[in-house]
């Protein structure tokens, strides 16, 4: 009740529209992209992750509120913390886009739209639906791999899982409970939106390629795949190690009783068997202990997202103009 009562206020007045930008090193193209966002949203701000460039002061002087931290501590800790930032701030709609110029901010208003609406709680910005540029085809290849093991993986199928475009409804800040600090943190946001039942819609957006990837394509691939791997194992232990190892352990016993069956007829032992039941049944057991380890780090995981929760919020980011938050610079 609460929240519909919530959702009808935002339609009764102007939403609140907040952007936010996380970056690293970004100073030729922030005060660019917070100029354009302005325009679209009640406020702008930059979450600058350590950069050891002019980002900040860029983005300040074009009117975002920058809130920096002190070392560069990943993409996903960038994410946590806008929104953090958003909650804190009462945003009804926080927008993030990246600070490299490859989003267009004009693309907010018909990304915004859908929450509005009240059709989603979360809007997707796709690089792979309309008629707009497209990734170059190395990239399209790796983005089609991530997005189709995450959508596997999450039981949530969206063109572009990797799309760093998106809007966030109140709702969905409250919800979005995030670990990852690196670029994987994407694919986290799927299965959270799957594991909390939120609505999708997913929206057309340019997309400029103009400068070169300033990450080995190949790296950040098999980085977020690994990563990804480990999240769907997270989530469906039982499938991914429950299922194999109670497999490999019923074989062993198998080929164990029919070696045990052999012997105990013509007293000869079928050392082939005899070898394959043994490896057969360590896998299995090994592979079922792993399970009950995983299951109890699942349980260690859920106090340490309650812990990363409360510490994102308490965000200690020192602002631009010199005041700070958190007692830090």
């Amino acid at each position: 009740m609460h929240q519909e009562s919530s959702d009808s206020e935002m339609l009764q007045r102007k939403p609140k529209i907040i952007a936010a930008i996380p970056c690293f090193n970004e100073e030729r193209f922030i005060g660019s992209v917070v100029l354009k966002a302005k325009r679209y949203v009640d406020r702008v701000i930059v979450i600058d992750d350590g950069s050891t460039d002019a980002t900040a002061k860029v983005a300040s002087e074009a009117g975002a509120k920058v809130y920096r931290s002190k070392q560069n501590q990943g993409y996903g800790s960038a994410i946590r913390n806008a929104i953090a930032k958003g909650q804190n701030l009462r945003a009804d709609i926080l927008v993030i886009l990246d600070g490299d110029g490859q989003h267009d901010p004009k693309d907010i208003p018909k990304l915004v739209r859908p929450i509005i609406d009240e059709k989603a709680d979360v809007a997707v910005g796709s690089r792979f639906l309309g008629k707009g540029e497209k990734p170059p085809l190395y990239r399209r290849l790796g983005q089609r791999v991530l997005t189709n093991a995450t959508n596997v993986g999450s039981g949530q199928r969206i063109s572009d899982s990797q799309s760093g475009f998106r809007a966030y409804s109140k709702k969905a800040l409250k919800e979005l409970n995030l670990t990852e600090s690196g670029m994987s943190v994407s694919s986290e946001i799927q299965f959270a939106i799957s594991r909390s039942g939120l609505r999708v819609a997913e929206v057309p957006i340019a997309i400029s390629y103009s400068e070169k990837a300033k990450r080995n394509p190949v790296g950040h691939g098999a980085g977020v795949l690994s990563r990804l791997a480990v999240l769907i194992t997270l989530r469906k232990p039982m499938l991914i190690l429950g299922l194999p190892g109670l497999g490999f352990l019923a074989s062993g016993l198998f080929l164990g009783i029919r070696v045990l069956l052999r012997y105990s007829e013509v007293r000869e032992l079928a050392i082939g068997n005899a070898f394959g039941a043994v490896l057969l049944s360590l896998v299995g057991l090994l592979t079922l202990f792993t399970l009950l380890m995983l299951l109890a780090m699942k349980e260690l995981m859920r106090g340490e997202v309650t812990r990363l929760t409360r510490e994102t919020r308490g965000y200690t980011l020192g602002e631009e103009d010199g005041r700070s938050e958190g007692g830090l610079q």
